[in-house]
C-alpha cells in the first residue's frame, strides 16, 4: 500500500509530548515519596527495615494487578481518562499519607498509590504512539524515559529537604499537589489528549485494523522474555531506590545528606545515559549488544562499591557512572520491546510487559531489605551486579525470540 505523506506540526507534537512527559514524572516521584522519609518514618512508627521495605512491595504489588487491567481500560474507553483517574489517585493517597496515624494506614495509601502509579505506561505509551508523528517518535520515547528518571532524582530531594525543615507529614502534604496541579494542566490542555484522535495519518496510511481474541498478543514468547527483561532491571531500580541511601552509609560512613546526593547523582547521570543512548540507538538494530555492554560495565562497578575499597567521594562519582551505564540502555530496550510486541495490543502490551516493572521493585524491596536487617548491606550491590549480567542474557533471548515472532491474525 502506499504512503500517504502527511505533515504534523511540530508545534502539536511537542505539546502532546511534554504533557505525557510531565505526568510520567508524577509517576516517577511518587514512587520515591515515601523512601526518602524512611528514617522519619522508622523513628515514627518505630518499624524494622523490612517493614519499611514492605511499604514499598505494598505500592508495587498494587501497582502491578492493576497495571495489567488498565491496560484492558485504555483500549477500551481510551488513556486520557484513565490517565486522569491516576493523578488523581496519587493525590488522594499522599494526604492519606501524611494524616497517617499508623502503620496500617501508611500501607492502605501506598496500596492506593500504587493503583495511580499503574496506569502511566499503558496511557503514555498509548498516547505517544497514537499522537505522536512516526519520524519523532524515537524522541518522544526518549524524552518520556528522560522525564522519569528526573522525576525520580527530584524526589529524595523535595521530600529530604522539606522533611527536614518542615516534619515529615509536611513534606507529604506539599508532595500531594504535585499531581493535583499536573491533573489541572491535563484537563485545561484537555484536547491535546483527546481519545478519538487516533493515530497520527501517515502511519494510518499503512495500517490495518486488528481482529481476534483480546489475549492473542499473550502466545508471543518475545513478550514474556520482555517482561523476564523487565522484572530483573526493576530489581536493580528498586535496590538503588530503596536501600542504596542506607548501604551506603553503613559502607562508607556517609552522612544521609551525601548518600542522598549520591541517589540523585545516580538518577542524573541514568538521564544524562538516556540522552547518550538514543544517539547511539539510532546507529545500530543491535539493540541487545548496547544492553550488554552498558550493563556488564555498570555490574562491574557495582562490584567495586561493594567492596568498599575506594573513598566516599569516588563511592559518589561511581553511583553516577552506573546510572549512567544503565541510562545508555534505556532507549535500546524501549525500542527492543517495540519491536517484539504486536501493533494492534497497545494498552494491553504495555500493561502486561510494565506490570514486570512493578514486580521486580516489589521483590526487591523485601529481599534487599531482608539483607539489610541482616547486616549486610555490601550484598545490595552484589545483588545489583547479578541481576544486571542476568539481564544481559535475557536481552539477548528476546532479539532471538523477536526473530521468531508470529503475525497475529488482522482482518
Amino acid at each position: 500500500m502506499m504512503t500517504t505523506a502527511v505533515s504534523i506540526p511540530l508545534r502539536q507534537d511537542a505539546q502532546v509530548i511534554s504533557l505525557v512527559a510531565i505526568a510520567h514524572s508524577v509517576s516517577h516521584f511518587f514512587q520515591l515519596v515515601l523512601t526518602p522519609l524512611f528514617p522519619w518514618l522508622k523513628d515514627a512508627f518505630a518499624l524494622s527495615y523490612a517493614e519499611l521495605g514492605f511499604l514499598v512491595t505494598v505500592f508495587f504489588a498494587a501497582s502491578c494487578i492493576a497495571q495489567v487491567l488498565a491496560g484492558f481500560v485504555v483500549d477500551r474507553i481510551g488513556a486520557r481518562a484513565v490517565l486522569f483517574f491516576g493523578l488523581g489517585c496519587l493525590g488522594v493517597s499522599a494526604l492519606l499519607m501524611a494524616v497517617a496515624p499508623n502503620y496500617g494506614v501508611l500501607l492502605a495509601a501506598s496500596a492506593l498509590a500504587g493503583v495511580g502509579n499503574s496506569v502511566f505506561h499503558p496511557t503514555d505509551f498509548t498516547l505517544l504512539n497514537k499522537k505522536v508523528s512516526a519520524p519523532r517518535l524515537g524522541h518522544a520515547f526518549s524524552v518520556h524515559s528522560i522525564s522519569g528518571t528526573l522525576g525520580w532524582a527530584a524526589a529524595p530531594i523535595f521530600m529530604t529537604t522539606i522533611a527536614g525543615l518542615a516534619g515529615w507529614r509536611t513534606a507529604l502534604l506539599a508532595a500531594a499537589f504535585i499531581p493535583f496541579v499536573v491533573l489541572l494542566m491535563l484537563v485545561v490542555y484537555r484536547d491535546c489528549l483527546s481519545p478519538d484522535d487516533v493515530k497520527t495519518m501517515e502511519m494510518k496510511a499503512t495500517e490495518e485494523p486488528a481482529s481476534g481474541g483480546a489475549f492473542d498478543f499473550m502466545r508471543v514468547p518475545a513478550i514474556w522474555m520482555c517482561f523476564i527483561f523487565f522484572v530483573l532491571t526493576s530489581m536493580v531500580i528498586g535496590g538503588v531506590q530503596t536501600f542504596s541511601s542506607p548501604s551506603l552509609r553503613a559502607l562508607y560512613g556517609m552522612s544521609l545528606a551525601w548518600a542522598t546526593i549520591s541517589f540523585t547523582v545516580y538518577m542524573l547521570a541514568s538521564a544524562a545515559g538516556m540522552v547518550s543512548g538514543g544517539f547511539i540507538v539510532s546507529r545500530t538494530s543491535r539493540h541487545d549488544r548496547i544492553i550488554g555492554a552498558a550493563f556488564l560495565a555498570a555490574g562491574v562497578l557495582a562490584l567495586v562499591v561493594s567492596a568498599a575499597i575506594v573513598p566516599s567521594w569516588m563511592a559518589v562519582v561511581l553511583m553516577g557512572a552506573i546510572g549512567f551505564g544503565t541510562g545508555v540502555a534505556g532507549p535500546s530496550r524501549d525500542l527492543m520491546i517495540r519491536e517484539a510486541a504486536p501493533k494492534n495490543a497497545t494498552g494491553r502490551v504495555y500493561g502486561v510487559v510494565y506490570s514486570g516493572l512493578d514486580i521486580g521493585v516489589a521483590g526487591s524491596a523485601l529481599m534487599f531489605g531482608a539483607m539489610m536487617d541482616a547486616g549486610h548491606p555490601s550484598w545490595l550491590f552484589i545483588g545489583i551486579a547479578l541481576l544486571l549480567v542476568t539481564a544481559v542474557v535475557t536481552a539477548a533471548a528476546v532479539k532471538t525470540r523477536s526473530a521468531e515472532k508470529p503475525e497475529l491474525a488482522v482482518s
